[in-house]
């Protein structure tokens, strides 16, 4: 699994400023898209707290960062997206496990080539910690070719 995946220039240098701003409002950035398309620039930012997100925790995040946008952006049409992950999120990044503590993940091993379920105990740079209907299974990080977040 890779550690960081489709980042660009922008990316780099807009996220960090992003996810202060986010984190002085109580949220996490989970992910950050930004696309150029013709004179403008789309923005896709992720966003989690712990409880649903709802429409008027999008307006609020959308409007604490797109100013600095703008900014970043000069002389470009910005267009701005706020989203939560999604109940059946794939995760995309090993930083977004320590987020989901306490959810339920499925993760698509390597090493036995079929899916393991369960909520996840842990995380740190290394792998997971799942709690399973067999008990606790850790995961290491290059045994994890694919993961999501399970509603069922």
């Amino acid at each position: 699994m890779s550690k960081r995946m489709g980042f660009d220039d922008s990316q780099v240098t807009i996220k960090p400023q992003i996810a202060e701003v986010l984190k002085g409002l109580g949220f996490h950035l989970i992910e950050l898209t930004v696309s150029r398309h013709r004179g403008s620039v789309q923005v896709k930012a992720v966003i989690y707290n712990g409880k649903p997100i709802g429409t008027d925790d999008c307006t609020k995040v959308h409007r604490a960062i797109m100013p600095g946008l703008e900014l970043a952006f000069p002389e470009q049409d910005v267009y701005l997206e706020v989203s939560s992950p999604g109940i059946d999120r794939l995760i995309k990044d090993i930083s977004e496990f320590a987020f989901y503590i306490g959810k339920k993940v499925r993760c698509y091993r390597t090493d036995i080539t079929e899916w393991t379920q369960g909520i996840i105990k842990s995380a740190n740079e290394e792998g997971i910690e799942l709690n399973t209907e067999d008990g606790i299974v850790k995961l290491n990080f290059d045994t994890i070719a694919k993961a999501k977040l399970d509603s069922a």
